[in-house]
């Protein structure tokens, strides 16, 4: 049976399509710090262009990259330095609060069972000493097994050592030359198909762009947000998890009810029941009336069409198929898909298969 041009043509597409699929599943570890960068290039980009027009070609290009790539760095390991000492202080807080907490719940809870007949009494003396040798065994199995790895697991240390330094190395060059790379791949296209590569690829980078850059300043407001709120009622751990509760709602939905169950154990171990119960509806019912008809809306925008069930179910997919690499290819993937099955939809809605005159 002989194949039509048009038939020939997707199966060579297909077949391409999955060995680039195939190779990037086996290349995966490899592969993971410079899709960081290339993620985190097309990121920034638009800052060190806007940045260089502002400077009216006065300041070199290498010198924007350099400032836009040390102000990244040290906005990461600042968000870094801010939480980790303060969720190391966690640990003792709990031991001293859970002792209290479980009297509490003993207190309130035995009146409430006993209008409805129901005696129940609690060994609050085993189970604190359950608690507490708990959490202390996790503290030294933890350490114990992070030493282990350290001294036994050298090739894991050694290859986040690596990540680390490769990935600001391929982030600057990337940056320098974004435009040079994003062409080098033009020239791959056949001239025949340039106009309708353009017109999808403009379609996608609109939906991620948007997307991307919307989300972001989102989470960065919700972090102030959450931080600001939780540290009126008190909350010592405010910032920790204000900041962990903003920048998680990129996870549409789950990094939310991260924050709120994070929120909700902190004040359960540092307030009583009744003003953990206002400070979680009041800040948490809150924000999300600002994020879901303010922010979102204005922001990141409706039209863009990616669903928040949609992004769970890329960052699902695609970590199950590619890993941590899988992850970060999510979104961008989901923007071409998107736009992809937008086309083939208005191409079969236009078709005679749909309108139904085709012939006999």
């Amino acid at each position: 049976m002989s194949l039509t041009l048009t038939q020939k043509s997707a199966a060579a597409w297909s077949l391409i399509a999955a060995l680039m699929a195939l190779l990037l599943w086996l290349l995966a570890p490899v592969l993971t710090p410079f899709v960081v960068a290339a993620v985190l290039a097309y990121a920034l980009t638009p800052l060190v262009k806007r940045l260089h027009q502002l400077g009216h070609g006065y300041v070199p290009h290498v010198l924007v990259v350099l400032v836009v790539e040390i102000l990244f760095i040290v906005a990461v390991l600042g968000l870094m330095l801010l939480i980790a000492p303060i969720l190391m202080k966690e640990l003792p807080l709990m031991r001293q609060q859970v002792p209290l907490a479980l009297d509490r719940l003993n207190e309130m809870s035995q009146p409430w069972l006993a209008q409805f007949g129901v005696k129940l009494s609690l060994d609050v003396a085993g189970i604190k000493g359950f608690a507490l040798k708990y959490m202390s065994a996790n503290a030294e199995e933890g350490l114990s097994s992070v030493l282990s790895s350290v001294k036994l697991g050298g090739s894991v240390a050694l290859a986040l050592i690596g990540n680390a330094v490769l990935i600001p190395v391929a982030l600057f060059y990337l940056l320098m030359d974004w435009d040079g790379f994003v062409n080098r791949v033009l020239v791959l296209v056949p001239p025949r198909l340039r106009r309708r590569y353009d017109s999808f690829t403009d379609e996608a980078d609109a939906v991620l762009g948007q997307y991307l850059r919307g989300q972001l300043l989102v989470m960065l407001l919700l972090a102030l947000y959450y931080s600001l709120g939780l540290s009126l009622f008190g909350l010592d751990l405010a910032l920790p998890i204000g900041i962990f509760t903003g920048l998680a709602v990129f996870v549409p939905y789950v990094g939310f009810g991260l924050g709120l169950v994070l929120a909700v154990l902190a004040g359960m171990l540092q307030f009583a029941g009744l003003k953990t119960v206002l400070m979680v509806a009041v800040v948490y019912g809150a924000g999300q009336i600002l994020e879901g008809f303010f922010l979102t809306p204005r922001l990141v925008g409706k039209r863009i069409g990616l669903h928040p069930l949609a992004v769970i179910f890329a960052l699902l997919a695609f970590g199950q198929l590619f890993g941590f690499v899988g992850v970060l290819i999510a979104l961008p993937a989901s923007a071409v898909l998107l736009v992809a099955i937008r086309r083939l939809r208005s191409g079969y809605m236009a078709s005679r298969l749909y309108q139904g005159n085709a012939p006999p």
